[in-house]
């Protein structure tokens, strides 16, 4: 297993991992397409973070540093799309792109990190449990636009 940063040229292969997500088939690859692609993979804040078997993207987790003015002026790190191919579940893959996503928060001297999930699955509640999130420190509200 490897665990690092995507590449520019994965974008396709984040598609289709993102089918085991939510998503319903890749997206067509448009100017918008590639000029958000082009906006992520160029913001140094914007991390993708991939776990890597024999070649194919199995696992990913997006982690975004948010600049604050608050907290001694420390940013903090936002979670989001945990994923996992259906066929690598259980095996520990999105445990070490969480614990990447860790390693890039401390280094930017984040104060906390943010998960939210819509899953109400009471196993993958406790796997973002046992990952060291909690749910009793604060209220997530969204607002769906």
């Amino acid at each position: 297993m490897i665990i690092r940063e995507i590449k520019e040229a994965e974008l396709n292969e984040l598609l289709e991992l993102y089918i085991h997500l939510h998503e319903t088939g890749v997206p067509e690859g448009n100017e918008k397409l590639k000029d958000t692609w082009g906006t992520i993979i160029n913001d140094n804040n914007h991390h993708i973070i991939v776990a890597e078997e024999n070649g194919k993207l199995v696992s990913s987790v997006v982690c975004v540093i948010i600049p604050n003015l608050t907290r001694n002026v420390r940013p903090y790190a936002f979670i989001e799309n945990v994923v996992t191919h259906s066929d690598y579940r259980k095996q520990g893959y999105a445990t070490a792109c969480l614990n990447y996503a860790r390693d890039i928060a401390k280094k930017e001297n984040c104060y906390k990190m943010m998960l939210l999930t819509g899953s109400k699955d009471e196993s993958t509640l406790n796997f973002y449990k046992q990952a060291g999130y909690n749910s009793a420190d604060k209220t997530a509200f969204i607002q769906w636009l």
